[in-house]
Parts: structure tokens; sequence; C-alpha cells
């Protein structure tokens, strides 16, 4: 990591690298967690006197059965919003204009299978008509999309999607009047309305297989599901078994298990886009996250209130 990155850092505060390799206990006040789970996890019990810990990440779900309830812990609120939003649209767009398929045609160099763009948009939208020209891309502009997950992320895409024109649905955990935000309790009777289906919301025990066998039968044919949230929430082998029928389409950053297992049936499966959980990766990551979590810093000196609580101290 860079040195000029800490620099925002308060000047009083001293910064002790830490390794996950066995070692002496150590004592600090704040913990900046390594991003990587499973290195985080073998540093923490050698650590003492941790009483607030300052996740880099906007997930934390490792971190309180880590910590336990008795540690304050702050996450990185905001500092993927930019490159996850991002990650999502491109998605979106990528697939609506079949990006995976014309690369198999440059590796193939086949011009002429171009043509096959027609036939697969038939098979998987069900649209038989005669179209012209006979080679379709998909257009964004104006489709109707549901938006599962509205904190800050989700209100990123939202603003990403506005030169769209999308019709756009929200869902959160509860209902909200402005803008309208339907509680996840109506997730079932929206989704048969909606042409692309973005998650973005966090792992609970709630959230877990929210989308399972029930909620992808209830998707168009054709419908984008987009995943850039955690792999759990959606059931895999629903997933592959929805895929592998032809009834929708998916763009995953996230999959459960992850990392995916070379062999595993969901990397075989048509119609789907997947990236090795990237989307909130950026050259822009660091100084945000860290600029966050210096900020919070200086916050916890003066003994203000902090930001980004997700869990307080008990």
């Amino acid at each position: 990591m860079a040195a000029e990155l800490l620099r925002d850092f308060p000047a009083e505060v001293e910064l002790i690298p830490l390794s996950d390799a066995p070692g002496p206990e150590i004592e600090i006040d704040v913990w900046i967690p390594d991003p990587y789970p499973t290195r985080a996890m073998r540093t923490w019990p050698k650590l003492r006197g941790v009483r607030l810990v300052l996740s880099l990440m906007a997930g934390t779900e490792w971190i309180p059965r880590t910590v336990g309830p008795h540690v304050t812990i702050c996450n990185a609120r905001g500092a993927h919003n930019i490159s996850t939003a991002e990650w999502t649209l491109a998605s979106i767009l990528a697939t609506l204009k079949h990006f995976p398929f014309f690369l198999e045609v440059q590796r193939s160099g086949q011009w002429k299978r171009r043509f096959e763009a027609s036939a697969h948009y038939a098979t998987i939208s069900g649209d038989a008509r005669p179209l012209y020209p006979p080679v379709m891309l998909e257009e964004l502009t104006e489709k109707k999309v549901l938006l599962v997950g509205y904190g800050s992320i989700g209100k990123e895409i939202e603003r990403m999607l506005a030169p769209f024109h999308v019709d756009l649905l929200r869902v959160a955990r509860s209902a909200r009047t402005e803008p309208k935000v339907h509680p996840v309790s109506e997730l079932d009777s929206l989704l048969p309305k909606a042409q692309v289906v973005i998650l973005i919301l966090p792992a609970t025990p709630e959230s877990n297989k929210l989308i399972g066998a029930r909620q992808l039968a209830l998707m168009p044919q054709g419908a984008l599901l987009v995943n850039a949230a955690r792999g759990p929430i959606v059931d895999t082998d629903a997933l592959v078994e929805a895929l592998n029928a032809g009834r929708i389409r998916a763009a995953l950053d996230v999959t459960d298990p992850e990392p995916l297992p070379e062999g595993h049936p969901l990397w075989s499966c048509p119609n789907l886009l997947i990236t090795p959980h990237v989307g909130g990766s950026s050259p822009q990551f660091a100084p945000r996250a860290l600029g966050i979590a210096a900020d919070e810093l200086r916050r916890y000196l003066a003994g203000e209130p902090l930001q980004n609580v997700v869990q307080a101290a008990v």
C-alpha cells in the first residue's frame, strides 16, 4: 500500500502494520482489517484492546461474528458506489448488446456468424417475429428495471440509469414514499413486470436465497438477473436450472459458492456473464476507502458521532 494513501490520517495516531503470520499479541484501539476476510480472521486472535473496527468494505458480514458484540464496527459506505454501479450498468449493456456472443464471433474470425445473433435473440426473448435488420441488439432505454436494494449503491445505480429513461421499480426492506420504494414483501408481485432485475442488497439471514426457483419462474421470458450484491442471495441450483432451460439471462459478479470452483455447473451455463467479484475494484477504491476510515478516526478521537456504524458496542 502506497504511503501517500495514509497521509490523511490524524498525525497523533500511531499506525501499526499487521500481519496474519503467527506472532506476539498486539495492543491496539482501532483495527482496519485486511479486506480479504480469511487473512483478517487469522490476524484477529493476536489483537488485544480493540474497541473500534473500521472496515474498508461496504459489506461487513464476517466481522461481527469474529470480533463479537463488544466492539463498534463501521463500514466504508460510499467507497464502492461508483465502481459497483458502473459494473452493473456495463454488465446490463454487455448482455443486451450480446457482447459475450460477439466476442465468440471475434475469436472465431467468421464475420457471417453475426447473423446467429437473431436466432439467439428469438430463443431467449421468445420474440419470433420477422425482424429487420437481421442482427438483433437490444436497447436498455425505456425497459422496466427492478432495483432490489436501495442503499447508497442502489441510489448510484439509479443515477447512472437516468439517461436511459428506464421505468424503475425500487424494493427495500421497508416501504418509503419519496421516492416510492416497495417493501421486500411485494417482491414476488413485482418480478413478473421486470425485464431487468438488479440485486444490490446486503447479505442477511432474511436475504439468504431471496431469489429462488419460485422467483426465477416469476421473471418474464428472457429477463436479465444482475447480482452485484452477494452470492447467497440467489439459490445457485435454481439459477443453473433456469439458465439451462433458457428461461432467463444473468450477469453475476458474485456467486455461491465463492470462489466458484473449477468445473462448477454455473461456469458452463448459457446466457450467463460472470466476473470474479471485481465489481467494486478500481484504482480509486483504496483512496476512497482509506479516506472514509481517516474521517471516522478523526471523529472517534474528537468524541464525535461516527458516520457509518453498522454495529454499536454493547
